[in-house]
């Protein structure tokens, strides 16, 4: 059985042991740990989002400014380069990037009854893309096969209504699936064009629905010549294809290894990184920015290379909805996996340990509210971000709850992955029953995750000289965006178990 369809017994098998309340079964007990600790926006406008966004020199500009506040907000932008214009109603800049490489500063600003705010913002132009961790939602772990463009763009309606936009969620990725089917002649056109299936009938329309919300659009595809799932790959047709995705207007390509090795020819390396140079040099001539995530699984160190083949992105381990949680749940071995490869990361090269499964995932028509506790969540996002990781949700966008609203949409705790010095965070302690991540952050303070891997609570600390200070800082906890005063050499807190405590220390 191909593994990425395991997965679906896998998630079955670890709700099957769990007692969870559906709407139509009697209410379970509560989970105390479920306590919603972000605080609700206020009226007034706030931005939100990266503070640094890269483009290539005379490509399509598309950007929603992420601003909470109470509609309708009126946006504007000082210093907005020529060939760009916002609208003042929504926030979404377009245009066409200036022609020469270089830092195009800027300030947002927006303002309603209840009050204003600006926030600066640098369009970088030259030859990086994704210079902040990519945010936004892929079907995978909740529609799979059963996808179709309805739910796409249902997914772009709800990222705006439910605020995701307004926090810097800004793809509608769709995973596989949506191409023709082994079996489903004819695959192509009579120019080799690809078909989508009937459950896509105007996939451009699509995407120009989703822009219109000023959100970007995403794909999926393999190099080789089936997808995981058994629908039409790219062997073979990799400029057509690369080609075909431009023009219908998709921002995002997730390139999944596949049937490729089936076919593959030469040795280890060399062998991992054929296609997808291949196709990282086809997409950067492309007539617009594509973001490119490389799915490969960790194979030959990926991490190494993938940048030099055009990466923006990479899986650096197996699928998280395969793995089985044993000792620690499954999202934290994943974790502790891709925390090994700290020092490879960068703006416009990031490291992606997978999506982010909370809320309700699972088969089309079995799917459940997810197993884990709130602590394990607040310590599932605490350590995506800290590890400056894409932050792609694969959970229901129809189900969407307060608690899961509350993990996904925290600006104090997002502003920690997208950081504009783009350094993933280290662990620097630890033990069977604990762990300290930290990262450092562009404004010269650090971001710091004391986390309990054990089952009961516990104390855990952190020394400020392990963060290159000496004397007093100040803490911050960013889940509850709540100064905790200034301490002197060390802070420390109670944990609850697989919880997490998330702080920003400022000398």
């Amino acid at each position: 059985m191909n593994k990425r369809w395991i997965l679906t017994a896998a998630l079955m098998g670890a709700f099957s042991v769990l007692s969870v309340a559906s709407p139509a079964a009697a209410p379970q007990a509560a989970d105390r740990s479920k306590v919603i600790l972000t605080p609700k926006p206020g009226p007034e406008p706030n931005i939100n989002g990266p503070k640094v966004f890269g483009v290539r020199p005379g490509r399509p500009f598309l950007y929603r400014i992420p601003c909470t506040g109470e509609r309708p907000i009126s946006f504007a932008v000082k210093g907005l380069p020529g060939g760009l214009a916002v609208d003042a109603a929504s926030g979404i800049i377009t245009g066409t990037a200036p022609a020469a490489a270089g830092r195009y500063p800027m300030t947002f600003a927006a303002r309603n009854d209840k009050g204003s705010a600006e926030r600066e913002f640098v369009l970088v132009v030259g030859d990086t893309l994704a210079l902040t961790p990519p945010m936004g939602w892929n079907d995978w772990y909740i529609h799979y096969e059963g996808i179709t463009e309805k739910h796409m763009r249902e997914a772009a309606e709800t990222m705006i209504a439910s605020g995701m936009a307004d926090y810097g969620y800004m793809y509608v990725n769709i995973d596989d699936c949506w191409m023709k089917k082994k079996g489903e002649t004819p695959y192509r056109d009579g120019k080799g064009v690809i078909l989508p299936n009937a459950k896509f009938p105007d996939i451009k329309g699509m995407v120009d629905f989703i822009h219109g919300k000023g959100l970007r659009a995403g794909l999926y595809t393999s190099p080789g010549p089936w997808t995981c799932a058994g629908y039409v790959g790219s062997q073979g047709y990799e400029e057509l294809d690369a080609s075909t995705f431009a023009a219908w207007g998709f921002d995002f390509l997730k390139y999944d290894w596949c049937s490729y090795g089936d076919t593959a020819a030469g040795e280890d390396r060399e062998k991992a990184m054929k296609p997808y140079k291949l196709m990282g040099d086809i997409l950067k001539k492309q007539s617009r920015d594509i973001v490119y995530n490389l799915c490969q699984y960790g194979m030959s160190n990926v991490w190494e290379w993938g940048g030099s083949v055009g990466g923006n992105c990479w899986r650096t381990t197996g699928d998280l909805g395969n793995e089985a949680s044993d000792t620690l749940p499954g999202f934290l071995k994943i974790g502790l996996s891709n925390a090994g490869h700290f020092a490879q990361a960068k703006p416009g090269q990031w490291n992606d340990p997978d999506y982010i499964l909370i809320g309700w995932v699972g088969n089309t028509g079995e799917q459940r509210p997810t197993p884990l506790t709130g602590d394990e969540q607040y310590t599932y996002m605490s350590m995506w971000c800290l590890m400056a990781a894409p932050l792609i949700f694969s959970g229901d966008m129809s189900k969407l709850d307060d608690f899961t609203l509350n993990i996904l949409c925290n600006n104090e705790v997002i502003e920690i992955d997208q950081d504009a010095l783009g350094k993933q965070g280290r662990i620097i302690r630890k033990t069977p029953d604990e762990m300290v991540m930290v990262k450092e952050l562009e404004d010269g303070s650090r971001a710091v995750g004391l986390f309990n891997l054990g089952v009961t609570p516990k104390d855990v600390s952190i020394s400020f000289r392990d963060l290159g200070f000496s004397g007093k800082a100040g803490v911050r906890d960013l889940w509850r965006q709540k100064n905790l005063g200034n301490f002197r050499d060390t802070y420390a807190a109670r944990v609850n178990p697989r919880g997490v405590i998330l702080v920003r220390v400022t000398k």
